[in-house]
């Protein structure tokens, strides 16, 4: 199992460390103008999503700022969260989990424990076994849980996920994507603080292109 851990440490932080701008995108110091601008669900709205992993560390350390943050922009914000798999096996498994998670309404009750879990307690959560075990231990319905976990739903929004990610260019995570223009990360930024003032200016200038 320490072995196990110890490998799966190696490659996640190589992945998460990892950075670079999409083709044809342009750098504009905190961060890229994504070009062309990528579509959103809600055009009325100003949508900012976080790219992430459960198995990145960064995104862990990441996870308790980022989360009070979202539940303060404005009315006119919407905040989505992608998990992205970046074609590992061990990614999906977790990239799944959020998934199910979203589809049973149980995203806030666990997402936050989930890097706990895996970063701070060292519970391999990439084990589909030991992953429907820890749910059960969190209160989630275990059958239910699985079932919805193997369904064609779930595994479709991990390649749409995947896919999604690829379009606006990310090959590290964490990233935040603003109204599909603009891509930033705190390697961008500097740090996860600064990362925050970066984002509000960014939706600033996406809800000001929309006349708001």
């Amino acid at each position: 199992m320490h072995a196990f851990l110890n490998r799966l440490k190696t490659w996640l932080l190589v992945a998460c460390l990892a950075s670079g701008s999409a083709f044809g995108a342009t750098l504009d110091h905190d961060y890229v103008r994504i070009n062309p601008a990528q579509p959103t669900d809600n055009p009325r709205k100003v949508e900012v999503i976080e790219v992430f992993s459960y198995a990145c560390p960064h995104c862990s350390s990441l996870a308790p700022q980022i989360e009070p943050w979202a539940k303060k922009l404005p009315v006119n914000v919407v905040y989505k969260r992608i998990p992205v798999s970046f074609g590992r096996m061990q990614w999906a498994t977790l990239a799944r989990a959020y998934y199910t998670l979203e589809a049973l309404n149980q995203v806030d009750l666990v997402h936050e424990k989930i890097f706990t879990a895996l970063h701070g307690e060292h519970i391999d959560l990439t084990s589909e076994d030991t992953l429907f075990d820890w749910m059960a231990k969190q209160g989630i319905n275990r059958q239910k849980f699985i079932d919805t976990y193997r369904s064609f739903a779930v595994q479709s929004k991990v390649q749409r996920g995947d896919q999604k990610a690829m379009s606006y260019g990310v090959d590290a995570v964490p990233t935040v994507i603003v109204d599909g223009k603009y891509r930033t990360e705190p390697s961008m930024t500097g740090s996860n603080a600064a990362l925050f003032p970066v984002l509000d200016e960014l939706i600033r200038q996406a809800a000001h292109d929309k006349g708001q």
